[in-house]
């Protein structure tokens, strides 16, 4: 059994706004064993990547990147030089972590907050909830 984790970089994200990405960049992963730190080490050519929320996870780190590239969008590391084939990068639309959000408020009978507004705990728990189901 692995752990599932889901990372951010301020300055990957700095980079994919000017690229034309967005600055909306997380790096979604699978390890078997040590922590997270220890495979962002390098990452893309940054050294400044925070682990925002890790979770025990059964699948492969293929099998999860795959279902989770049904919902977002996965970074294509061939095009981008920087990257040097570095997988697991996703340019996440907040609008579908905000109604992902909304709809399991409302399905639980509760009602959102008037000041709504999505948190990165909240993208990567919107990740990690889409990678493994």
């Amino acid at each position: 059994m692995g752990t599932i984790y889901v990372a951010t970089s301020k300055a990957n994200q700095e980079w994919g706004a000017d690229v034309g990405l967005g600055k909306n960049l997380f790096k979604v992963g699978l390890i078997a064993e040590g922590g997270p730190d220890e495979a962002l080490a390098g990452f893309a050519g940054q050294s400044d990547w925070k682990v925002l929320k890790a979770a025990p996870c059964d699948l492969s780190e293929e099998d999860a990147l795959a279902r989770l590239a049904r919902k977002e969008k996965a970074v294509d590391p061939t095009y981008y030089p920087k990257l040097r084939g570095a997988g697991g990068l996703f340019k996440v639309t907040i609008a579908n972590v905000e109604n992902s959000i909304l709809v399991a408020l409302a399905l639980d009978g509760r009602e959102p907050p008037k000041n709504f507004k999505v948190k990165p705990v909240d993208i990567a728990g919107y990740l990690i909830a889409n990678a493994v189901k």
